[in-house]
């Protein structure tokens, strides 16, 4: 089972413990919460890149109506070399296969953090 973290802002968290009419924007307390850079929080970087569906059709050009030259199982590792509109050029470390995957079906993995 996939387990997601979820980021909220401390600031967020305020506000969102509040009753709706319990504080108006006027009298609530500025909530500070420190800064931190993005690449300090390992969470909130673009995870990797999957497959969300059993297979995928690896074709030579960025077209449906192109040639078939590989499948991308999922659970097979590959690296995504450029994006061409919905269009994904890779390659499978598996296979070695390189070629254009469409967008629809290979995305990157997002996790947010709670903190």
């Amino acid at each position: 089972m996939r387990s997601t973290r979820i980021v909220i802002p401390v600031t967020l968290l305020g506000v969102l413990a509040l009753p709706a009419t319990a504080a108006s924007a006027a009298t609530a307390a500025p909530v500070s919460a420190p800064v931190t850079a993005v690449a300090e929080r390992p969470c909130e970087r673009p995870g990797p890149w999957v497959i969300g569906t059993k297979a995928v059709t690896i074709r030579s050009k960025a077209t449906t109506k192109s040639t078939a030259v590989g499948v991308l199982y999922k659970g097979h590792k590959f690296t995504v070399h450029k994006t061409s509109g919905n269009w994904h050029y890779i390659t499978d470390r598996t296979t070695g296969v390189k070629g254009w995957v469409s967008g629809t079906y290979v995305y990157r993995d997002v996790r947010i953090c709670l903190d």
